[in-house]
């Protein structure tokens, strides 16, 4: 939101500077972006040509002595074919920055002759388009004294920040309203509107839509016998300092009003409109060239203004270019009107046009100003184009509804910690334009029409406390904590962060991927329900709550891939949804590796197969990375079983299953199944896993017993390997888990690192081998002790899963 600082004092009575304007507005939420203090125009003097004379070695140049004022004439090269002895005009001197041509000016030698300085037109002062000829002042103009002031553009322009909840700001009237609030002047009254009006508004007015709110007002003022030329020089100027090109009074009356009193118009040229005006629904298919010359195609949400010929207009959004006003009109037509603020933002952002009218119009409009708005132009188009004003007509309008808020005054102090007082807690309230009823410490607080962000005792608490001053919250020092060692993280916290910390060390790196996801991928991950489906998604391909992290995952690891970046390790520790119960949502780690991004390193096979990487990533990868994040979050590993089989969107025979104790499911891990990844478009060699640590067992509060000290064998450890002969429905696991009961002392580790499967063994039948480490701890073990120790681990694994050693 731009304007000038002699705009604002239209509407503010002020002795105020501009630095301290600037630091109020930011004080009070209206946060200052940007100053323009037109310095630039600094430079620039008022001076007049003592003498032309014909450039010796140029017909069309002239050259110039001009005086500033300093009885120190100067000497200019200049082109211009009015430059002449006697004109009064702007002058720059060498090392000014001239903005029209972006250039800095130095001493320049032209032909021969040597310049000091430049006559200007107001093109190069970016003053117009016109470079005919040097600018040339009236005979009174005042030599020597600074050009900016005296053509108005020394005019500080300044741009705020508006949040999307103060749409009375939108207005320069809303913006002097709280400054005077906030005790920075007082808020000029506006004179109301005065002028003659003569029969009635001819051309029909209709409303026709299915929901009232669409439009809830429109009023259409008929203006006959208007003059539209170009607006006058002041308009001009403002319109110009906030970004706006100005096309023609009309036009730019109605600009101006959508910045002065944040009142969107719109102007039609009447003899270009058939039959009367409805307000209507736009039909499928239906099109309009719009202001902008775009032809835009629209739809039923579309609200229009259309004539007998079709779509005059957008409502709120933006006019047509066949109604719309030139040099050539003569009867116009105003319009002011209300529209839904939600349908606006919709429709605005379906066919692509950001206009200050639907800026305005979607944030909310003063609903009372409408009538006021449209009596405000017409007085404004009478006053610059001339013309009879008709009688206005009013369609749909029912008046505005005040809300009515009961405020404790208490609440400022309970909220903000502020010490306000009552009464100056009722002024501040008053000078914003609520009205304050009742007495005591509670009171009835009348909204103002143009402030529909209000609604309950938190936002007046926000108006008082915002004109009072944030500044005069003082700062406190937080409490100090009873002990260093004190507790804050949750368990949970705690695992979250032991999560990450251990997949990005496992050189995996961290994914943020969206919570929602398409139904079809919702069902394909156990999701889908009815409950879980968003009301208002934002495309058609997020609406449902993600039941699983894996599909964002997986999607994100293809992106990557499509991209040249085919080896991707990627995790994410976050909330999925299996209900919309608070206890429906689980806190889980995932994560996907994709091509050779194992933990030994990507690339080709022979690039780094010392190192064990090159190859593609599978289910061991995935088992690895997920026992990695339980062992980072503190369980302990022997509890932890590992089943065959796992979820129907994993590969049924490269998958697994992560249990502690029969019923508790820590998590998942394996190769996805083909059928999962052509659903999702996702190819290449893939892994993952997904991790609940909110399924993890809690940590006991007490310790039952403390952590015994670190013993080290002094004995070397010895490695035996076996061989066992199972039924192929025989897990590895149980393989594992039995050679290990048979010494718990001795035997410190157990890992399969074969397993085979042929005619030789028999149908049905496979072999795994095992390698069983064996650390002694009292003395070095014998012959006999190996002997022993290797029947008891024969005799468990036979008597645990019918094995048989192999010969």
């Amino acid at each position: 939101m731009k304007f000038t600082l002699s705009w604002l004092k239209d509407h503010l009575e002020t002795d105020a500077t501009l630095d301290e304007i600037c630091e109020r507005l930011t004080s009070i939420g209206l946060e200052v972006e940007d100053i323009d203090d037109k310095k630039a125009y600094k430079p620039f003097v008022i001076a007049r040509v003592v003498s032309a004379e014909k450039h010796p070695q140029a017909d069309r140049l002239k050259v110039l002595m001009v005086d500033a004022g300093d009885g120190k004439p100067v000497q200019v090269v200049c082109g211009a074919p009015n430059a002449r002895t006697g004109l009064i005009g702007a002058l720059a001197r060498p090392g000014t920055y001239v903005p029209g041509i972006g250039v800095t000016l130095a001493v320049g030698n032209i032909r021969g002759v040597e310049s000091h300085g430049m006559m200007c037109s107001e093109k190069e002062l970016d003053m117009s388009d016109n470079h005919e000829g040097i600018i040339d002042l009236p005979a009174d103009a005042p030599v020597g004294t600074p050009f900016a002031a005296y053509a108005g553009l020394d005019d500080p322009v300044i741009e705020i920040n508006l949040t999307p909840n103060r749409p009375d700001c939108t207005s320069i009237h809303g913006i002097a309203r709280d400054l005077a609030a906030a005790g920075l002047g007082t808020l000029k009254p506006q004179a109301r509107p005065d002028f003659r009006t003569e029969g009635e508004t001819s051309v029909g007015l209709r409303i026709v839509l299915d929901d009232e709110r669409l439009c809830p007002g429109f009023a259409l003022r008929l203006v006959r016998g208007v003059k539209n030329g170009p607006s006058p020089a002041w308009m001009q100027a403002r319109l110009k300092a906030i970004g706006l090109r100005p096309i023609n009074a009309l036009v730019d009356i109605t600009n101006y009003m959508t910045f002065d009193r944040g009142r969107p118009m719109h102007v039609f040229d009447a003899a270009k409109v058939k039959g009367g005006l409805t307000v209507r629904r736009a039909l499928e298919g239906e099109t309009v060239l719009a202001l902008d010359t775009r032809e835009y195609k629209l739809t039923p949400n579309n609200v229009v203004i259309a004539d007998e010929d079709g779509v005059e207009s957008i409502g709120g959004i933006m006019g047509g270019e066949h109604s719309g006003c030139d040099g050539n009109t003569t009867d116009v037509l105003i319009e002011s009107a209300l529209w839904d603020p939600i349908n606006i933002a919709k429709s605005g952002r379906s066919l692509g046009i950001i206009t200050d009218a639907r800026y305005r119009f979607e944030r909310g409009v003063d609903p009372e100003y409408m009538i006021p708005g449209l009596d405000r132009t017409t007085e404004l188009v009478l006053q610059l184009c001339g013309g009879t004003a008709a009688e206005a007509k009013v369609a749909g309008y029912k008046g505005s509804q005040p809300k009515v808020v009961d405020f404790p005054f208490s609440e400022v102090k309970r909220l903000t910690g502020l010490e306000v007082s009552t009464d100056e807690s009722r002024q501040i309230l008053t000078r914003l334009g609520f009205t304050v009823e009742g007495s005591g410490e509670q009171v009835s607080v009348t909204v103002p029409s143009w402030r529909p962000d209000v609604d309950g005792k938190a936002d007046l608490v926000e108006e008082v406390m915002r004109i009072h001053g944030v500044d005069q919250i003082k700062p406190e020092a937080i409490d100090r904590l009873s002990s260093v060692n004190g507790k804050i993280l949750t368990a949970l916290q705690v695992r979250t962060r032991a999560a990450k910390r251990a997949l990005a060390s496992r050189g995996m790196l961290e994914a943020v991927t969206w919570s929602f996801i398409s139904e079809d991928q919702a069902k394909l991950f156990g999701g889908g329900s009815q409950a879980l489906k968003l009301a208002n998604p934002i495309a058609s391909d997020m609406s449902d709550m993600r039941p699983s992290l894996l599909p964002g995952l997986l999607t994100a690891a293809q992106r990557n891939a499509d991209k040249g970046l085919g080896d991707v390790a990627i995790f994410e520790v976050s909330g999925t949804y299996e209900t919309d119960a608070p206890e429906g949502q689980r806190r889980v780690a995932g994560g996907v590796r994709r091509g050779t991004a194992s933990i030994n390193g990507t690339g080709r096979l022979w690039s780094n197969n010392a190192k064990g990487g090159g190859k593609p990533v599978d289910v061991f990868d995935a088992k690895a990375d997920a026992l990695a994040i339980i062992e980072a979050c503190g369980l302990p590993m022997g509890n932890v079983q590992i089943e065959r089989g796992a979820p129907a969107w994993y590969h049924p025979g490269r998958s697994g299953t992560i249990k502690m104790g029969p019923k508790v499911v820590l998590g998942y891990f394996g190769e996805f199944h083909p059928k999962t990844l052509d659903s999702l478009d996702v190819s290449g060699a893939l892994c993952g896993f997904e991790v609940f640590l909110d399924a993890m067992p809690e940590p006991k509060k007490k310790a039952t017993r403390t952590k015994p000290p670190l013993e080290l064998s002094p004995f070397q450890a010895v490695k035996r390997d076996f061989a066992f002969v199972v039924a192929s429905d025989v897990e590895a696991g149980a393989i594992v888990k039995a050679a290990s009961g048979a010494d718990r002392k001795l035997i410190t580790g157990v890992n399969v690192f074969d397993v085979f499967e042929g005619a030789s063994l028999g149908e049905g039948r496979k072999s795994v081998a095992i390698e069983v480490l064996i650390q002694p701890v009292e003395r070095t073990l014998t012959d006999e002790d190996f002997e022993a120790l290797t029947g008891k681990i024969v005799t468990n694994v036979e008597k645990t899963t019918g094995g048989v050693l192999r010969a």
